[in-house]
């Protein structure tokens, strides 16, 4: 990623021209509200209507980290294929129990691909994307002189071969009608700093139509690390804007009031509708308001009103179990500029300042989901029905043999890993799940619990 980091700012600094992005999000032809319920719209609204929960509500969480994350989520998805329980007295997979993926930057290959094409991805996802040398293609496409005053930027190139490789022109109507769970495919606002989910009710706030969006722009947008690629770029469409900012938006900031954070995310929602200032909206890399995938979860289920409000909002039955699977690629390598007084490079630079504050804003994400969590069980149990918080944090932390830990903090951040790489982090990630104590907590609870397909049974 360093290297793509160094290409990007030559090319920066060879490029004598504007770039300017490519607008791909249509306007709204009816209202927001109608769009929001349509049964053909991607919301979150009409999937959770689809996939009304059950005794059980899971959502995965996939953090950014390139093919890494993408690899290590695919990981936890074999895993959660592999294992049965018992629910009602019928013998269920636990990848059949997922409600919600929510994603950032390459956890969002991962998610997409899982949206669009379902139990598909387990026999071709790894020659599709994973074992694929985008960087390669990425680098040699940067290095086209034609690219470098091309007014379209290099991020379009991204577009393309994400399109050519992996999602196939695919727009958020194909991912309606695959059916599967809700993608919260994350990315950030450049330019109000403020986390962006490619769902309708997030397009609602740009006057603009979900379903007619590629898929392959949301990927590029939640992946895009500022300066190596452009933004991706939507219009802020106002026709549907006319009576002002919606009700639900009033009234959240007078139930927000006494919660700064939720209050700062709300005013960036807000910023949509100041018409004068908002033309257009610049979507980057989704890590860099939420590098793990759960805020997304929290910011909605916060501004609706709580976790009681939120099931009432979408009609869903209130679930015995609710589960978040966080799936953390983030790595903690050691600093080799500790071993000489030599002044590190502008590389090692960037780098280590990027991980003290991924790593400290990470720690500070996972404690407040915590904190979050027991108070959304505890806010829809009842004394007959108690509802029982899962918090599954999956990290390469816990992987306790020294050599496979130091094996996997060696992998880079990057767009190109050997088949070895990919392998072991697929390992990796079904090992961290099987041996994780709360998701064997888990299983014990739920009963009956088994894994197959050559792995280690948790219990019978």
């Amino acid at each position: 990623m360093l290297k793509l980091l160094t290409v990007g700012l030559v090319l920066l600094l060879l490029s004598g021209c504007a770039s300017y992005g490519v607008i791909d999000n249509k306007p709204l032809t009816e209202s927001p509200s109608i769009r929001t319920s349509s049964t053909d719209s991607y919301s979150i609204e009409n999937v959770h209507r689809r996939e009304n929960t059950g005794d059980i509500t899971m959502t995965l969480n996939f953090s950014g980290g390139g093919t890494r994350a993408a690899a290590l989520s695919y990981g936890v998805m074999e895993e959660l294929r592999d294992t049965t329980v018992v629910i009602d007295g019928q013998t269920r997979r636990l990848l059949d129990e997922i409600d919600t993926i929510s994603s950032v930057s390459g956890g969002s290959f991962t998610s997409a691909y899982y949206g669009l094409y379902g139990e598909r991805m387990f026999e071709d996802y790894k020659d599709a994307f994973l074992t694929v040398d985008i960087e390669h293609k990425l680098v040699r496409g940067l290095f086209n002189p034609l690219r470098w005053f091309s007014t379209k930027g290099r991020t379009e190139m991204a577009v393309e071969l994400y399109d050519e490789y992996v999602f196939h022109d695919a727009t958020f109507a194909d991912m309606q009608r695959a059916g599967g769970p809700l993608i919260m495919i994350n990315a950030s606002d450049l330019g109000y700093g403020v986390r962006f989910t490619f769902v309708q009710e997030y397009f609602n706030l740009l006057c603009s139509d979900i379903n007619t969006f590629p898929v392959s722009r949301a990927v590029t947008a939640s992946s895009a690390v500022p300066i190596l690629f452009h933004p991706i770029v939507v219009e802020n469409y106002h026709d549907c804007k006319t009576g002002g900012k919606p009700e639900w938006m009033t009234a959240a900031a007078k139930r927000l009031a006494g919660d700064p954070e939720l209050t700062q995310v709300l005013k960036g929602l807000e910023s949509y509708y100041e018409d004068d200032k908002r033309q257009y909206a610049h979507f980057v890399d989704g890590g860099i308001t939420d590098n793990l995938g759960l805020r997304a979860t929290y910011e909605v289920v916060g501004i609706t009103g709580g976790a009681r409000a939120y099931y009432e909002r979408y009609k869903r039955k209130i679930p015995q179990h609710i589960v978040l699977i966080s799936v953390d690629a983030s790595t903690d390598p050691e600093p080799e500029m500790d071993y000489s007084n030599k002044q590190p490079s502008l590389g090692d630079t960037i780098s280590a300042m990027s991980d003290v504050q991924l790593h400290r804003y990470n720690d500070a994400t996972m404690e407040v989901i915590h904190n979050k969590l027991g108070a959304w069980a505890e806010a829809v149990s009842t004394p007959e029905r108690p509802v029982t918080p899962h918090f599954i944090q999956l990290g390469f932390d816990a992987i306790e043999q020294p050599e496979e830990l130091a094996y996997l903090n060696s992998i880079p951040t990057s767009f190109n890993l050997s088949d070895e790489q990919v392998d072991k982090l697929i390992e990796a990630g079904r090992e961290l799940l099987r041996n994780n104590p709360d998701y064997q907590r888990l299983l014990a609870e739920l009963g009956g619990a088994q894994v197959t397909a050559g792995s280690t049974p948790v219990m019978h």
